[in-house]
């Protein structure tokens, strides 16, 4: 077990196998240090545990909670490609979607369950470059949707 999953395990959390994509595209690519993952949706055992407008159907509480699930998918999706999250060098970026009621403007706090959940798991190496971005919808009807760029220490295995 890495050093990493050893963390989440001691945050009673673990990793999730990669969530399939939904469309022509791949759950992460690597390109020489760096491992770019596609948006993660909150998607626990195949399925999104809700679905709506944050700020209108889903509460920001809930989608902090879900953002977090995001950033897990996102890092299974970081390990599929680079073996071992212990390879991680440092989280580069973070980009969350959240699909908002109109009135909603909470996107950073929300966002803050990746970024927080990054941080607890990977310290240092989890601060990160950011961007809350509020939409209208996502894929699913998922209430938010995360990305992230990771720096790997080397570029080969």
């Amino acid at each position: 077990m890495s050093a990493v999953e050893a963390k989440l395990a001691e945050l009673g959390l673990s990793l999730p196998e990669v969530v399939p994509p939904l469309a022509a595209y791949q759950p992460a690519v690597r390109t020489g240090v760096y491992v770019y993952t596609s948006g993660q949706l909150p998607m626990v055992d195949g399925k999104l545990p809700v679905t709506g407008k944050v700020g209108a159907e889903v509460t920001p509480e809930e989608a902090k909670e879900l953002a977090r699930t995001c950033a897990l998918n996102a890092l299974a999706a970081v390990k599929s490609v680079a073996g071992d999250l212990d390879r991680v060098a440092r989280v580069v970026k973070v980009v969350g979607f959240v699909a908002s009621a109109s009135d909603f403007t909470g996107q950073p706090a929300v966002v803050n369950g990746a970024s927080e959940l990054l941080g607890a798991v990977l310290g240092d190496k989890g601060v990160h470059a950011r961007s809350a971005v509020g939409v209208a919808v996502l894929p699913l009807d998922a209430p938010v949707e995360v990305e992230i760029q990771v720096e790997l220490t080397s570029d080969t295995p």
